[in-house]
């Protein structure tokens, strides 16, 4: 329908050219033309036109004006597609994708038939997940251009996500008739292999085996042929056919191990020796393959195990396999067979320096007439010391490291080994020396520099750690500005956990809200592939995308950073940091000699801290400023839009909102919606509604934590703490209490407070976690059991289970944060007796862990002066 207000040829001739510069984003020059026409008098209220000068606006970041200009035009032009259009352009790049689709459909009302229109609107409604409305447009644009392969490919998928598959394969096939294709084709094969996937999906497996043997040779993906075959021959119970398309399968790539178990669910294993002999055939025709060596360590047992593992630990060794160790950590749930890795690799170790061979009945002609290599000795000492180091033997894993550092000291190796040693022992601030020397060594090694910089954000080092990560960042950027716009989020999340440990809220926030819109941008670029892989064919890539976006955001690095961010906005709504200033230090003159130090201390501190974030605005207004410059250049302002955007991330204003509670719903969501599985995403909404007051809430999060039957400590203190909210509660609506009472009775039994601890200290009281939630539960039912409580929690007794130093440190921590009252003595107490089951760890050491040179350390019979951390605790 055309416009109620059309303009004279000379103005339209203008407003095409108008439309022409918006699209090559020559803006710039679209305002002078856009004023050309409103300056004239009679069209200065031009709705077509004022809409395209939002339209340019809004490009240039000017969006207040932006809004303005296009809501005028839609006033004065409600019934021009164009302006309607144009809001709809304008809620997108806000984000308002519901109120995008609304102005496109009011778009459509008005040029039913504008195919630019109902591209857009397609967009929106595949990214919102909208599958009826986007059948119903792709079905339009499909009668309106017939012969575009996309029309067809958009309406196929569109039944295809609805699941209606019989509709998909119908438009497929309809649509792979008029194709005439050429040899070697890619898109055909992929369109091919696309209806097999979706025949699949339907279960009809021998419909899908009979079309991939149809067209077989017009499919180029010949790996993934292969393996469909195989997959759908076992799905419908033909494992003969295939076993054998496995086994051509391992021929092609012996390193897969997906083969591997498909084939042994397709063989008849009644033995253990018909379980093997799977391997062993593969090792016949491919002696050099490394993985059915290492495959079968997993499942035999006995002499069986311990010959085959002493044939792999040999060869290993004597080649000199940093990854040996990493290789062999799952069979390390087993503990017969850790005794046994345990007494070969000591019989190893002694043999070798004895004798220079790996056994003791071992002979030079036994063993190709010649001796092991001295290096074989060194990587023997090297996985001993971190077998020891996994069994928390740390002793014998530093008498281990130690003896192969005197002997090269310069093998990187060696340091990373002996830094993880130190990290599992509890002190991070050796292990980040450690991994400092050991990249040190090799600079020009990547991911040496990588375990090196976790290590120092691991010790609190932040800015040691950016400093380290720019050896591999770009030219005249800071690490950590470079290291966020490459979305690297290991670096980004372990920051956050480095920044709340010092307690800088506010750093420690904006990388867990960097690390939230990295998953928000990955979103975002759906976009680009909405069009892209119709156009390209990448059609089964295409629906896994769709479906792997829709769960985004249960991915390790969202909850990681979701957890910290809710754990500070949980601190700061208890203790927000405009509060952290007591009374004593408005008033010095009241402080003693000591706290007037640290009053001082704690000045300077936030003067410095002051100090950075100005210098940092300062450089981001001035890169902002050169960005400006150049932007006027070229006629567009888009990165101002990202500079008010990290306005919004700067450290003193997310440490001080308005609502932190509100913020950590934000987090909270994702993990409900997605990582339901997990005990921690309930325990944090309950912890959430719980300070809000919402009783409803507050039970969804125990109902759905009590559906995981778990015994998770941290739960149970969360179940105790909501049945004396709801027994304490007496002015609740009289629905919420049918509610409550209706749901409680089938989690709680009707016990009270009282009793349920005491069961759960009854069914884990030899567990060191479960008795201190029990503690902590205790305290908070009656504060007068004081020291019955501390008792049961700081217990070290023998017989407990769970005494590592993380669930030491866990209740060292509990009795810092005052979780049973006042207990300084107590607590010190406490600590001396974790230093004496941990010494080297940095949490209970009473003064700082460092390494000093052994009085003697012998090494293959030479005296050697490197540093034992032994020694201080030996004297």
């Amino acid at each position: 329908m055309p416009s109620k207000d059309p303009l004279p040829s000379k103005e339209n001739t203008i407003f095409k050219k108008i439309l022409k510069c918006y699209e090559v984003k020559q803006y710039r020059q679209g305002l002078k033309l856009c004023k050309h026409i409103l300056s004239n008098p009679k069209f200065s209220e031009h709705g077509e036109t004022l809409a395209m000068k939002g339209l340019i606006l809004n490009c240039l970041s000017r969006k207040e004006e932006a809004y303005d200009h296009v809501k005028r035009g839609l006033r004065n032009d409600l019934t021009s597609h164009v302006c309607w259009h144009v809001f709809g352009l304008l809620q997108r790049s806000d984000r308002k994708y519901d109120e995008a689709i609304k102005a496109y459909r009011n778009a459509l009302r008005w040029d039913k038939d504008n195919l630019q229109i109902m591209r857009d609107l397609s967009l929106l409604q595949i990214q919102m997940r909208d599958y009826d409305g986007y059948r119903e447009t792709r079905q339009r644009l499909l009668e309106l251009r017939p012969g575009q392969r996309a029309s067809w490919i958009g309406y196929a998928i569109s039944w295809h996500l609805l699941k209606d598959y019989e509709m998909a394969l119908a438009v497929i096939e309809e649509f792979r008739k008029t194709l005439n294709p050429k040899p070697y084709d890619y898109e055909y094969s992929e369109l091919i292999l696309y209806q097999s996937s979706i025949l699949e999906e339907a279960c009809r497996y021998q419909d899908a085996i009979n079309h991939l043997q149809k067209y077989e040779k017009d499919i180029v993906d010949k790996l993934f042929l292969e393996e469909s075959r195989a997959r759908l021959y076992q799905l419908l119970g033909d494992t003969s056919s295939s076993a054998a398309v496995y086994r051509n399968l391992i021929e092609r790539n012996p390193e897969n191990s997906s083969y591997y178990k498909g084939l042994e669910s397709c063989c008849n294993l009644e033995t253990i020796e018909v379980r093997q002999k799977i391997y062993s055939d593969v090792l016949e025709q491919q002696p050099r393959a490394s993985l059915p060596k290492k495959l079968p360590l997993t499942f035999l047992t006995g002499d069986m195990f311990r010959d085959h593992v002493d044939e792999y630990l040999r060869r290993s060794l004597r080649k000199g396999v940093p990854s040996l160790f990493t290789s062999l950590k799952p069979l390390y749930t087993d503990s017969s067979k850790v005794s046994m890795i345990q007494q070969l690799t000591t019989t190893y170790y002694r043999t070798l320096i004895d004798k220079q061979l790996f056994h003791p009945e071992d002979t030079i002609e036994s063993n190709e007439g010649e001796l092991e290599p001295p290096t074989t000795l060194l990587w023997t000492q090297a996985y001993l010391a971190q077998h020891y180091d996994y069994l928390g033997d740390f002793k014998q894993a530093f008498h281990h490291i130690n003896e192969a550092l005197d002997a090269t000291p310069t093998l990187p190796e060696l340091q990373m080994i002996k830094g993880k040693i130190f990290k599992h022992a509890g002190n991070m601030q050796l292990a980040a020396q450690h991994l400092d020397e050991a990249q040190a060594m090799d600079t020009a090694d990547r991911y040496i520099n990588c375990v090196c910089a976790k290590y120092m954000l691991r010790n609190n080092q932040v800015k040691e750690a950016e400093a380290m990560c720019q050896n591999f960042t770009r030219e005249g950027a800071s690490a950590a500005d470079n290291l966020n716009e490459m979305q690297c989020m290991w670096f980004q999340t372990e920051c956050a956990a480095a920044y709340s440990r010092r307690q800088q809220w506010g750093d420690a926030l904006r990388h867990c809200h960097q690390v939230d819109k990295h998953f928000t941008e990955i979103t975002e670029d759906q976009f680009d592939f909405h069009t892209y892989c119709l156009r390209k064919f990448t059609l089964r890539s295409y629906v896994s995308l769709l479906r792997l976006e829709d769960v985004l955001r249960n991915h390790r690095f969202y909850f990681k950073a979701a957890s910290i961010a809710i754990k500070i906005y949980l601190h700061l709504h208890s203790h927000p940091v405009g509060d952290e200033t007591s009374h004593g230090e408005s008033n010095p003159s009241n402080l003693s000699a000591s706290e007037l130090k640290k009053l001082k201390n704690k000045q300077r501190k936030a003067q410095k801290k002051a100090a950075e974030e100005k210098a940092a605005a300062e450089e981001a207004a001035k890169r902002q400023t050169t960005a400006d410059k150049n932007n006027k250049a070229s006629g567009a302002d888009a990165d101002s839009e990202v500079s008010k955007k990290s306005d919004e991330l700067l450290p003193s204003k997310l440490e001080r909102c308005a609502d932190p509670l509100e913020q950590a719903i934000r987090f909270l969501v994702p993990l409900q919606t997605l990582c339901s599985h997990k005990i921690e995403s309930h325990i944090f909404a309950y912890e959430i509604y719980s300070r809000r007051g919402k009783p409803l809430l507050m039970l969804k999060a125990i109902k759905g934590g009590y559906n995981l039957h778990t015994r998770d400590p941290r739960f149970h203190v969360c179940m105790v703490k909501f049945l004396i909210y709801v027994r304490a509660a007496s002015n609740l609506p009289d629905s919420v209490k049918e509610v409550l009472d209706k749901e409680m009775s089938s989690i709680y039994n009707n016990v009270t407070p009282q009793s349920l601890n005491n069961k759960f200290l009854d069914d884990n009281k030899s567990s060191l976690p479960h008795r201190l939630a029990a503690a902590q539960a205790m305290y908070y039912m009656d504060q007068s059991c004081q020291t019955a409580a501390l008792e049961l929690a700081c217990s070290l007794d023998n017989s407990l289970s769970g005494i590592t130093i993380q669930n030491c440190s866990e209740v060292y921590a509990s009795l810092t944060k005052q979780d049973f009252g006042e207990c300084s003595e107590k607590m010190e107490s406490y600590k001396k007796s974790c230093h004496q089951l941990f010494p080297f760890s940095s949490v209970f050491s009473p003064e700082p862990v460092v390494e000093k040179p052994s009085e003697e350390v012998v090494c293959n019979g030479v005296n050697s002066g490197h540093h034992d951390p032994l020694t201080q605790h030996e004297q």
